[in-house]
């Protein structure tokens, strides 16, 4: 079975908000600020809806076979078609159980509009039993399948009162949680122009989001104690022998809080 856990970072779509709201000839960050107050206006918060998230990191972890990665697709230049593109070229190729912590509320549906806007192709993520008839019954898109988890959304037994943080599970769990910043700095991280470092972050979120997969296997014994231990080790080798900075990082910080099963 291939699984590819994924985690997105986003910032306000400035193009659509000049294009909405008649903020040409701002800069990117008075047309993100002007967003930000309308919203906060219409809805009492700043966060944007979906379809004005435009989406600057795709990170994931692709468990295939004897192959276990964690990348950030395409480089730092590479445009959000691009990024979509990627995505769902992997999900052609593989046709992997996907995994995500809020996937469903969040990652996507802006995916869905995103990928509208660019007008990108992607049938295989879509198909529900039409042309492949073991998608009939497992698919995608039907929230209670299980070709996406959103583990926030099973662990809550589908019940939003119930969801937990990431990083407050991954932390009680014993895994690093959020390291480097968190998701409401990735809007001042772009405007510095760190996008390296929000694709660095967003590999960290997307490693938690692994490893309480990994966890929740054991859990609905799919993993017994032993295959959950071997998995676990595997991770700590690759991260061990990335050579990357910010792995080095969360294998230190996982080492130092680990805790038991």
């Amino acid at each position: 079975m291939n699984v590819l856990v994924f985690d997105i970072e986003t910032i306000p779509d400035l193009e659509a908000g000049r294009q909405l709201y008649g903020l040409e000839g701002l800069s990117d960050e008075d047309v993100g600020k002007a967003m930000a107050h309308l919203r906060q206006q219409k809805t009492g918060s700043e966060f944007m809806p979906h379809h004005l998230h435009r989406i600057v990191a795709i990170s994931v972890v692709l468990r295939a076979r004897d192959e276990l990665r964690v990348w950030s697709l395409g480089n730092a230049q590479s445009g959000e078609a691009e990024l979509l593109r990627r995505f769902y070229d992997g999900v052609e190729r593989f046709s992997p159980v996907l995994v995500s912590w809020n996937g469903g509320g969040f990652d996507l549906p802006v995916l869905h509009y995103r990928s509208l806007l660019h007008g990108i192709s992607a049938g295989r993520y879509w198909e529900v039993g039409e042309e492949d008839q073991t998608f009939r019954y497992n698919n995608y898109l039907s929230r209670y399948h299980w070709r996406h988890i959103d583990l926030m959304d099973v662990l809550a037994g589908f019940q939003s009162r119930a969801s937990a943080p990431l990083d407050e599970l991954a932390t009680l769990c014993g895994f690093p949680g959020k390291q480097g910043m968190a998701g409401d700095q990735v809007w001042s991280a772009w405007l510095d122009g760190r996008i390296d470092d929000i694709r660095d972050y967003c590999e960290t979120d997307v490693l938690n989001t692994y490893l309480i997969y990994l966890r929740f296997e054991l859990l609905r014994a799919r993993l017994d104690a032993g295959a959950y231990e071997d998995e676990c080790e595997r991770l700590r080798s690759l991260l061990a022998a990335s050579g990357r900075p910010h792995l080095q990082r969360f294998l230190e910080a996982w080492n130092a809080q680990r805790a038991p099963a």
